[in-house]
């Protein structure tokens, strides 16, 4: 256990267990029926598992029309007793453009910035109604900070930050600011700074994370703390009930898949990987016949079909649409390795999607920096075969031995133990106590 974690003290959790039931306000712009991103299931698994905790929820988050894309599956899987208010938001870049431009300060800090004005009188008036002990706001979209400092500013509610993982960055190699754009990365580090001073608790999901802003804002270092991201078993559990009645799909190739957005851009750049296939099927090692590539639901299909059609690997890679979730941790469990993309400016930061890797136990083929946090957990699970995203060779001679002990059934899988270490009702567990420790400090009890 870091340091981080041990500041939720058992004492705390114990407490947690005991104490009469808190209200806690979770604000969040991903949340069903989002359909295009997997950071729902964290606020989602949090709604569901903290009343286990001596916590109840409620939800602010957006009216659907801010989403890219719908889906309906999870819906069912929300408490039928956690209140959920979906405030007026627009995306800017489809609602308030014309011909698809707009003005540039109309997405400051991202295109959801309209949430403001929807989620403060709407946040306001579920204050009054439940009374909430404690509120909670959670990253990417950094609106939701936004809405959760202003809430905590006009009524005095302790709130938690979940960063996740950093709102700026500054590639110590290069020296270039992420996001790129300086005037949102301006705006991203008032909105960070403002939240770290204003917030009772920063949590972040890496250690490495959690260290940068340590290091960053040492006078506030005390109050920074590590929730991992997760899976969840619940999900698992249908998904190997789905997997059980489908018919067995029978293969005569390996299958590799990708389940999940792939960003264009260096973070998830698959063009070194599509040079190294083309140089093992050049030299007769691999063909469509004996492995096939599938990028699930990358969410540019546009982009990346373009990409496959340039290199001429229509034979081998595909692009498969979004499915249900239940449906896609299925597809994992049936495929014969899986495939994670992260480029080395995003080393501070795992994909939540690796957690649900771990849990469907497949070989796993990570494209990744060997000093980032995602190898960090995969050596740590002793599974994994890592490789640098960006370089071609050495991904042609890994691929080839990955492939190799996939057909031998020599491929590491994450142990067990590991894996289990890794559930999101352990994380809720962790922010129930993190509640407890600054909604009843143990002077006030």
């Amino acid at each position: 256990m870091s340091p981080a974690q041990s500041s939720i003290s058992s004492k705390a959790q114990m407490s947690a267990l005991s104490a009469p039931e808190g209200r806690a306000l979770l604000i969040a712009y991903h949340f069903p029926p989002c359909g295009f991103s997997s950071g729902l299931q964290r606020t989602l698994s949090y709604s569901r598992d903290l009343r286990a905790h001596g916590w109840s929820p409620a939800v602010l988050t957006v009216h659907p029309r801010a989403y890219s894309a719908t889906k309906s599956d999870q819906l069912g899987q929300i408490p039928p007793d956690v209140p959920i208010r979906r405030s007026f938001a627009l995306d800017t870049t489809r609602h308030l453009s014309v011909r698809g431009r707009y003005l540039g300060w109309m997405a400051l800090p991202d295109p959801w910035v309209t949430w403001l004005m929807g989620a403060i009188p709407a946040g306001l008036h579920m204050i009054r109604e439940y009374n909430p002990e404690i509120l909670w706001s959670t990253y990417p979209v950094a609106t939701a900070h936004l809405v959760a400092l202003t809430l905590c500013r006009l009524t005095g509610i302790p709130w938690i930050a979940d960063f996740r993982d950093p709102m700026t960055e500054i590639d110590p190699v290069s020296g270039q600011q992420f996001p790129c754009d300086a005037r949102v990365w301006h705006v991203r580090r008032w909105i960070e700074k403002q939240t770290i001073r204003h917030c009772s608790r920063a949590v972040f999901v890496t250690e490495e994370a959690l260290r940068i802003h340590q290091t960053r804002y040492p006078e506030f270092a005390r109050r920074m703390a590590l929730i991992g991201n997760g899976y969840d078993e619940d999900n698992f559990e249908l998904a190997e009930s789905i997997r059980s009645t489908n018919r067995v799909e029978v293969r005569e190739y390996l299958l590799l898949l990708h389940s999940g957005i792939m960003y264009p851009g260096p973070d998830r750049d698959p063009t070194a990987l599509f040079t190294a296939l083309i140089k093992l099927r050049e030299s007769g090692r691999i063909d469509g016949s004996k492995l096939q590539i599938r990028l699930r639901a990358s969410g540019y299909e546009e982009h990346y079909k373009r990409l496959i059609q340039d290199y001429g690997l229509g034979d081998i890679v595909s692009l498969a649409p979004a499915i249900p979730y239940q449906e896609a941790l299925a597809e994992m469990l049936t495929a014969d390795g899986l495939l994670v993309f992260q480029g080395r400016t995003s080393n501070p930061a795992v994909p939540a999607k690796l957690y649900e890797y771990l849990r469907a136990r497949r070989p796993i083929f990570a494209m990744v920096d060997a000093e980032g946090e995602t190898a960090k957990v995969l050596r740590s699970a002793q599974a994994g075969a890592i490789v640098p995203l960006d370089d071609p060779a050495k991904i042609a001679q890994s691929l080839e031995t990955f492939l190799q002990e996939v057909r031998m059934g020599t491929a590491a899988l994450p142990q067990p133990e590991e894996v289990e270490r890794h559930s999101r009702k352990h994380k809720a567990q962790q922010l129930a106590a993190l509640f407890e420790e600054v909604a009843r400090p143990e002077g006030a009890r």
